[in-house]
């Protein structure tokens, strides 16, 4: 009973590891082309955290957020990664994603 215990709870820590390190959480806040947002399951890329948007993306990437490399980003990551799931749009989850900060639309 306790080894199969230990087994499940092993599997499901492997599981959270896996899903942590293989996706991202892309969320897209409102704007002109997406007046909804979204927040979409892609497979994880390279410069992309595990709860990620193009906002946080251009404040790494150059230090502050502008339509254009809003545009650049979103353009980049949903032509380079794979789109598990589209979700509605969480602020929630953006807020994580910029470290609280919230840029203009």
């Amino acid at each position: 009973m306790k080894t199969q215990r230990l087994i499940a709870i092993a599997i499901g820590l492997a599981l959270l590891v896996a899903i942590y390190t293989q996706l991202t959480l892309f969320v897209v806040q409102p704007i002109g082309a997406l007046p909804e947002g979204r927040t979409v399951v892609i497979l994880r890329l390279n410069k992309t955290e595990f709860i990620d948007s193009p906002d946080a993306m251009c404040e790494r990437i150059q230090g502050g957020v502008s339509l254009l490399c809003r545009m650049m980003v979103l353009g980049t990551v949903l032509e380079k990664s794979t789109v598990l799931l589209r979700l509605p749009y969480s602020e929630w989850l953006y807020e994580i994603s910029t470290g609280g900060k919230t840029y203009d639309n």
